[in-house]
């Protein structure tokens, strides 16, 4: 075993190495990919911890594949999961563990707990979404007692953090409704790359595209899929859906009236938004929104849940619907399928829009954050020994 401290960061106050957490469900693993490609351009390295369940092989190349990006992966529970008490201290252990052998300059949380550790780095905790605020948007009232020691651990971690980060405004409002001020918190917005999404469909014209699409868990009463299935009978366009109907474990049931095309991988999304004209997601909960953003990249009208969040994001360029109206969800989509001047304006307001959220810019903001960071003193405890060699994932 040697000793040896993080080396300096950067000439441009980039720092050297990031230790960023993440799991492999949902839009989380999109986020860090996302901003790990781009931080590797800017010549950072990532050592990528994914904690929750394996990413699967197709996750397991994409992530491998970006340079400078390690890889490891703890079989722990997440701090949202039933019971992840003694799961969330042997990860702290292993995260404070690969910390030791990888030297990172700062860490990035895409959590909340583990911002408490005895790190001795500057912490970014990102908020990416909460138990709390998503209870209160999908049930209108507040979470359970049950769920108070998890409220605990995350505003344990939020006080912990050097700088918290969300998605909008409107996550950053609900951080301070449920677990108080937050003095050192900003806005980045999330970034997807154009040409990725451009380039994949196409951007047949709206005119020559039909049908409505919808993206997200189709069991997760905050994406309110479920309503689009209520109302496709109705719709003289058909309406599909790519994503699981399946609740962790097994249990639920398809969607009746909706084309499922499962869990698909990005080159298909990419055709499956590419061949449809409206993106529908009348959610309930929502505090950024990727699938929104590819679809408004690849060419598609958006309709769109009557939320903060996406008011926010997507004002003049979307159509916004109260969540539980299907009788306004029906009407606003058959006007869009009814006029085909209006669907194609809408759908250049929302491509036009979604450029503003790129990738480039999503990573020179954390860039800065992580500068600013890295420009306060920390006190890296002298105990700290570090193998060369990375821990095996």
């Amino acid at each position: 075993m040697t000793i040896r401290f993080p080396e300096p960061p950067l000439g441009n106050g980039a720092p050297r190495r990031v230790l960023m957490t993440a799991d492999a469900v949902g839009g989380i693993w999109d986020y860090a990919l996302e901003l790990a490609g781009g931080l590797s351009r800017r010549g950072v390295r990532i050592t990528l911890a994914v904690m929750g369940r394996e990413p699967s092989p197709a996750q397991r190349s994409k992530a491998v594949a970006i340079p400078g990006l390690d890889l490891h992966h703890g079989d722990f529970r997440l701090e949202w999961m039933e019971e992840p008490e003694d799961d969330l201290r042997r990860a702290g252990d292993w995260l404070l563990e690969l910390a030791e052998r990888t030297a990172p300059d700062m860490v990035h949380l895409n959590g909340y707990t583990h911002a408490a550790l005895p790190w001795g780095l500057p912490v970014l905790v990102v908020a990416h979404s909460c138990v709390l605020s998503w209870w209160q948007a999908v049930h209108q009232t507040a979470a359970p007692v049950g769920w108070q020691p998890y409220a605990s651990r995350v505003a344990a971690g939020l006080a912990a953090a050097d700088q918290v980060v969300a998605p909008t405004q409107a996550m950053l409002d609900a951080l301070e409704v449920h677990y108080g001020p937050r003095p050192r918190s900003q806005v980045i917005w999330n970034g997807r790359d154009a040409g990725t999404w451009h380039g994949r469909t196409g951007l047949h014209q709206p005119g020559s595209r039909r049908g409505i699409v919808s993206v997200g868990r189709i069991w997760d009463e905050a994406k309110n899929i479920r309503a689009l299935d209520g109302v496709a009978p109705s719709l003289e366009w058909p309406v599909a859906v790519a994503g699981s109907w399946e609740r962790p474990g097994g249990s639920g049931e398809p969607p009746a009236n909706l084309r499922c095309h499962g869990v698909v991988p990005p080159d298909a999304l990419a055709r499956i938004y590419g061949d449809a004209a409206i993106f529908a997601l009348p959610a309930r909960y929502e505090p950024f929104g990727l699938s929104v953003l590819e679809a408004a990249l690849s060419g598609c009208a958006l309709v769109l849940g009557d939320l903060p969040s996406l008011r926010e994001l997507w004002t003049g360029a979307a159509v916004f619907v109260p969540p539980d109206d299907h009788e306004a969800l029906t009407r606003e989509l058959k006007r869009l399928i009814g006029q085909p001047a209006h669907l194609g304006t809408l759908s250049l307001a929302a491509r036009h829009r979604a450029r503003s959220y790129g990738t480039e810019r999503m990573v020179a903001r954390y860039l800065n954050v992580y500068a600013d960071l890295l420009d306060v003193p920390q006190t890296v405890p002298p105990h700290r020994e570090v193998a060369a060699v990375p821990l095996g994932s």
